[in-house]
């Protein structure tokens, strides 16, 4: 039974009628919003921010999120940071569990649909405006091909969306969990070092947020590069160590040589994955670079030349440089994508 502090979204007399809440569950955030299906998908209302260790899961935060809305909320979607089968998520960077028809029963809705994060952000990629986007490399895109997506955020999100019926259809894989492979002889070095730290050693032990305090160990460990001790005093103050190597990378001055180091290698493990990707699935429609790291780095893939790294597969060098590649500076593709998905599912007879 529904709790009795929970606020049930106003009923809507036409069940085709009514509003989609929508949402992206990170591992340090959740954001929320509320979507016109009928209207524009980029005019949410009522956008909310929730400290994901502030809450023991969703529903409490969607029990706050809804005391302040007066509208028929008749679905909800959300792309969440984990595998989702058969409508439940466990969250791989925060200690939840995520149930569709727990929110159905909580909040007397007639449909939740739980996508995987990464194929919220896919998703929202064939929506995205030319501002939107920040060109690499424009490239000679194939009409209605493969679209890949890789995006570092806390953790390594990969997917890609291929066309059929009409549009594009988003997927997800867990692909930040593939083995990481090393690029270079420094990679090759990274690597053994991190075997020593890790069962297995993941792209997203190199190539996220959860990473770069990684990369930053190595160089430190292995003499590569040396710690000031301004700097060894931020890192002990900092509960997170990601925003303190980034900082100091982007605003480069005696001593922060070390991060500078951290954020070329951790490009070039980027590089080496996306081209991979690329001719993994043959996404000659484009590669896609979401996340909220690319955004707040942009100056770093031209300065360490993420292009030619990305390039750099032996004797199909011709072919990735017809691959289009973009940054997403889009502030909320996630939220959009599972907007979109959630409209998507509304329209269709087997949505409900």
């Amino acid at each position: 039974m529904p709790s009795k502090k929970t606020k049930k979204p106003t009923k809507s007399k036409n069940p085709t009628s009514g509003f989609l809440l929508a949402g992206d569950i990170g591992a340090t955030n959740t954001r929320v919003a509320l979507f016109d299906p009928k209207g524009d998908l980029r005019k949410p209302a009522l956008i909310k921010t929730y400290a994901g260790a502030d809450y023991p899961g969703l529903v409490e935060v969607l029990r706050d999120y809804l005391k302040d809305v007066d509208k028929p909320v008749i679905a909800a979607c959300f792309g969440a940071a984990g595998p989702v089968i058969e409508g439940r998520v466990k969250l791989t960077n925060i200690n939840w569990m995520v149930d569709s028809q727990e929110l159905c029963t909580e909040f007397d809705l007639k449909a939740a649909w739980l996508i995987n994060d990464l194929k919220a952000i896919a998703n929202s990629v064939p929506l995205l405006k030319g501002s939107e986007l920040k060109i690499l490399n424009a490239g000679i895109p194939e009409e209605y091909g493969t679209l890949a997506v890789i995006a570092p955020g806390t953790g390594l999100g990969i997917g890609f969306l291929t066309w059929a019926a009409g549009r594009y259809h988003a997927y997800a894989t867990e692909g930040g969990h593939a083995d990481f492979a090393p690029v270079n002889a420094i990679h090759d070095e990274m690597l053994s070092f991190l075997r020593g730290k890790f069962k297995q050693v993941a792209v997203e032990h190199v190539g996220a947020g959860v990473g770069l305090p990684n990369i930053y160990e190595f160089l430190k460990s292995s003499g590569r590069a040396r710690e000031p001790d301004w700097l060894a005093d931020q890192m002990a103050a900092a509960e997170d160590l990601t925003p303190v190597i980034v900082d100091n990378a982007m605003t480069p001055k005696p001593g922060s040589e070390i991060c500078q180091r951290t954020l070329e290698i951790f490009i070039t493990v980027l590089a080496g994955e996306a081209g991979s990707l690329a001719l993994q699935l043959g996404a000659t429609g484009g590669v896609f670079i979401g996340g909220g790291i690319p955004p707040r780095i942009l100056p770093a893939f031209e300065q360490y030349v993420f292009m030619q790294t990305f390039m750099a597969k032996i004797g199909y060098e011709y072919y990735l440089e017809r691959f289009p590649v973009k940054v997403i500076l889009h502030p909320e593709p996630g939220l959009l994508g599972a907007a979109d998905y959630g409209v998507q599912q509304l329209a269709s007879p087997e949505g409900y």
